[in-house]
């Protein structure tokens, strides 16, 4: 892909797919999100601004600018959006308990959480976090009981669909720059 006059120098989106490790190297010889990427990506330095873990997949930004990354991961700076599907009965009250926050081992775990589908014994959910802890959202639901069985919540499919202004609009394992419009309204938020 080549850099257009309308391209952010700054910023460019990945949309990650499952099973690929949001690191720079792996001791394991595991996939690295930087096997999507042209290999300048890596050389130049791009970063990924947050994680996503191995099961995650969707919106990932990179930069090679510090104040950028540090901008849009500051807590309650910038929102991200996930869809996700749960195993489970996600009721009223567990949507108000992740509104509130649940008290986990790694602090208070909170949620904007929404319902958008049910399938069964699944439910699929719009989760929004301003400040996101590492596996946020899967230790959230996992603190959370099925009214029916008894057992924790358990996510099976967690997908970034936006991060600030900038929604997923890329195919799976395919990236691209930001356009210099989005780069603008996405930094200034």
């Amino acid at each position: 892909m080549n850099l257009t006059t309308n391209d952010s120098k700054k910023l460019l989106a990945i949309n990650k797919p499952k099973g690929y490790l949001v690191t720079r190297s792996d001791d394991l010889g595991r996939k690295t999100v930087y096997g999507l990427l042209p290999d300048w990506a890596f050389e130049q330095g791009w970063m990924p601004i947050g994680r996503l873990d191995l099961e995650s997949k969707g919106l990932l930004l990179f930069t090679t600018n510090g104040k950028i990354n540090d901008a849009l991961t500051k807590p309650g700076h910038c929102k991200k959006i996930y869809e996700v599907w749960v195993r489970g009965y996600v009721t009223d009250e567990h949507i108000l308990e992740a509104s509130v926050g649940v008290p986990s081992i790694h602090g208070l775990l909170k949620a904007k959480v929404e319902k958008i589908g049910q399938g069964g014994a699944k439910t699929k959910l719009r989760v929004e976090l301003e400040e996101g802890k590492n596996r946020h959202i899967r230790r959230l639901f996992g603190a959370l009981k099925d009214p029916k069985f008894g057992t924790p919540l358990k996510v099976l499919e967690l997908t970034r669909v936006s991060i600030g202004s900038f929604k997923l609009n890329i195919e799976m394992g395919k990236w691209r720059y930001l356009t210099l419009e989005e780069e603008r309204v996405l930094i200034k938020n």
